[in-house]
């Protein structure tokens, strides 16, 4: 009993990464395919220990395909995933474009699973990295004490703007140290030891797209009556998203029952000692599930406040591995049947 699982975007860093995920937690395939535009067509990519040659999405049939996993880019994205689930094919897709449309989930299973029951065009959405992993740390302590508002200052790695932002920050780095000038092409400014202020483009009230999302997509997934001001930084890192996050809730916060809640949370590792060193940083969670959470804390600013530190693999969790949780959900709810 399995599945035939097309990857489209399958060069891209979250693709390979989507690849290497459904390989690691033995996903039940019967069949892949990995799908790319005409010029990738003909490139290898790796599945566990097999090869797969990619192949064209242009001129792909979807037909007879159970599930696809997305993450091409928006434009692609949006010519292409509604042909797949015309097919027949569930469309997960990773970009931001059917995000927000109404009929489609938005989805992170270890907060709203349910909203995958209403995938009735065939298309579920996969939130931005930011958003997710903070919903996954949010969860449990909203279910405590009912969240209001939140405020978050996010340090984002450069692979959220794909391999070629990880090559700048590499770049820049390295002639740095022989005094090249930088090339300053997929940021805007500096990379290499700065910090920008900038995540996508700015939008009419002065916030960018990037905060945005993680206003809208923290109501959509959580709770429509949470409000959230959001900061969101691009940093000098290859890999691992960081997020300082103060939570105000309406009911009274008891710190002990908050950090039970944590430990039990499906998905998130309390890691939080007082002391040197005693909490996680990005570097430490690459190649990890997890949103590790620490510095946790009472926020006396307000009357029922947390303050905590939130970090987690923006290409597995923010990214690849939830879109394959996604999947085996809708296998555990029984919403996708299996090949006999």
């Amino acid at each position: 009993m399995g599945y035939r699982v097309a990857v489209v975007g399958a060069t891209g860093a979250v693709g390979r990464e989507i690849l290497k995920t459904l390989a690691e937690r033995e996903f039940p395939v019967d069949d892949i395919v990995a799908l790319a535009s005409p010029r990738s067509a003909g490139r290898e990519v790796s599945f566990g220990d097999r090869v797969l040659k990619v192949q064209n999405l242009e001129t792909f049939d979807f037909k007879g395909w159970d599930i696809g996993l997305f993450s091409p880019g928006g434009s692609v994205s949006a010519k292409y995933a509604p042909i797949a689930a015309k097919a027949g094919c569930i469309v997960i897709d990773n970009t931001s474009h059917f995000r927000m449309e109404p009929d489609v989930p938005l989805v992170v299973p270890e907060v709203n699973p349910l909203a995958l029951k209403g995938a009735k065009r065939g298309i579920i959405a996969n939130p931005n990295c930011s958003t997710i992993q903070m919903v996954v740390a949010l969860k449990p302590l909203h279910d405590l004490f009912t969240l209001k508002r939140v405020v978050v200052a996010t340090y984002q790695a450069v692979s959220g703007a794909g391999k070629d932002g990880m090559d700048e920050l590499f770049s820049q780095t390295r002639g740095s140290f022989v005094n090249d000038p930088p090339k300053i092409e997929q940021f805007q400014k500096q990379i290499a030891f700065n910090c920008i202020p900038q995540i996508d483009r700015f939008m009419d009230d002065g916030a960018t797209k990037e905060e945005w999302k993680m206003r809208v997509e923290t109501r959509k997934i959580l709770d429509p009556e949470v409000e959230v001001q959001a900061t969101c930084v691009r940093v000098p890192v290859f890999v691992g998203h960081s997020e300082a996050i103060v939570a105000e809730f309406a009911e009274p916060v008891d710190l002990e029952r908050a950090r039970t809640a944590l430990r039990e949370a499906e998905g998130v590792i309390l890691l939080d000692q007082r002391e040197d060193g005693g909490y996680v940083t990005p570097i430490e969670c690459v190649g990890e599930d997890a949103s590790y959470v620490s510095r946790l804390r009472v926020d006396p600013s307000v009357p029922h406040g947390l303050a905590f530190w939130c970090v987690s693999d923006n290409l597995r969790k923010g990214a690849a591995l939830n879109a394959v949780q996604i999947a085996e959900t809708m296998i555990a709810l029984d919403l996708l049947p299996a090949h006999a």
